[in-house]
């Protein structure tokens, strides 16, 4: 790279970083005003809240805001080079509108490359020691209230409890069913299960077994028995903000255990790895947007060229939320409505790009 390409990625990659540390402060002073009460009331330790809870809460809210800030930046940036004409001066040495944009493509490639890494792996495992926090602390206990909760174990072989006791780790009138076809094969009954975490089994407490397979068509009966299920306590403890504490390769696992369950709410999931890739790509985008937008010396000002890098961001940010409440809901791929945002300010790049003046 030459002198201009270190001077205006400098630039920029320091725009970027201290916008972001200033939200970030600003968010987390705002997010201590509204949660000091809930601290106070439940004696939370300092050194919980400042390790477990804002140590983790940085990474979280930075890589968040990541995509907006690097429009931001880029736009209040490349207006401030535009309205000292740095950038006509640039453009009369000889050097093309497409190669000015290079340390801009440079820069916004790392941070989307960082990003990646940071969605992948960082945020979870951050997010591993933030969300229980918050559980704790914050929302308060939980308990699993559902009635009547129908699972798919493995293939053929479905589970059925009435109510579930996560305190206890205890399930009351349990029933697994092996189906072939339209029969029943096997039927397994027990008034309770109880969850043995010294051998990571289950116990059935006065179980009824029926098998009616051809041939062998028989009851036993008993008090206890244990055995192993693709069934664990985990699948009944909180479920709020668990897509965001797996990391890719956890996600992808729980993404199949769901599917093969024939589980409901799979698209909170699949969102959510669609997003970790997704999220990358916007930073570029968002990037090239920026500069095409504010590139041009303009006779509004430093302020009207902030004002719409400000506004382009929101329509995104509400774009992108509507669509992903839709998916969410069931009325449009997940992968269609992450990557949605994005084809269509993609185009609109490719439209600034060929029309604006030069």
């Amino acid at each position: 790279m030459k002198i201009l390409d270190w001077y205006i990625l400098k630039k920029f990659l320091k725009t970027y970083v201290f916008a972001v540390l200033i939200i970030v402060v600003i968010i987390m002073v705002i997010d201590y005003t509204e949660k000091i009460d809930d601290f106070i009331r439940k004696e939370a330790p300092l050194r919980a809240i400042l390790v477990e809870y804002y140590l983790n809460f940085i990474p979280y809210w930075a890589n968040y805001i990541s995509p907006l800030m690097v429009f931001i930046a880029t736009v209040f940036f490349t207006a401030n080079l535009a309205a000292k004409t740095e950038i006509i001066a640039i453009l009369s040495s000889g050097v093309s509108f497409f190669r000015l944009m290079r340390p801009y493509i440079i820069g916004s490639t790392a941070i989307a490359v960082a990003t990646f890494v940071m969605v992948g792996w960082i945020v979870p495992m951050a997010n591993k020691v933030r969300v229980p926090f918050e559980h704790k602390y914050i929302n308060g206990a939980y308990y699993f209230d559902k009635r009547d909760i129908h699972i798919k174990i493995a293939p053929d072989v479905y589970a059925y409890l009435e109510s579930y006791d996560n305190s206890l780790k205890t399930g009351y009138r349990f029933s697994l069913e092996k189906i072939k076809g339209t029969d029943i094969q096997i039927k397994l009954m027990a008034d309770r299960i109880t969850w043995d975490s010294t051998r990571n089994k289950w116990q059935f407490h006065d179980y009824r077994i029926r098998f009616e397979e051809p041939g062998n068509k028989r009851v036993a009966f008993g008090s206890q028995i244990d055995s192993t299920l693709n069934l664990f306590p985990k699948d009944f403890e909180n479920k709020h903000l668990l897509h965001e504490t797996f990391t890719l390769p956890e996600l992808e696992r729980h993404i199949d255990l769901v599917k093969s369950r024939g589980a409901d709410g799979v698209e909170v999931y699949l969102i959510e790895k669609y997003l970790r890739f997704a999220n990358p790509f916007s930073v570029i985008i968002l990037t090239v947007i920026g500069f095409l937008v504010s590139a041009r010396k303009s006779r509004g000002g430093v302020g009207f060229q902030i004002a719409l890098g400000f506004t382009l961001a929101f329509v995104y940010i509400l774009f992108f939320m509507m669509s992903k409440g839709i998916a969410e809901g069931g009325g449009m791929p997940p992968l269609l409505a992450v990557w949605l945002p994005n084809l269509i300010f993609s185009g609109i790049g490719v439209v600034l790009y060929y029309t604006i003046p030069r």
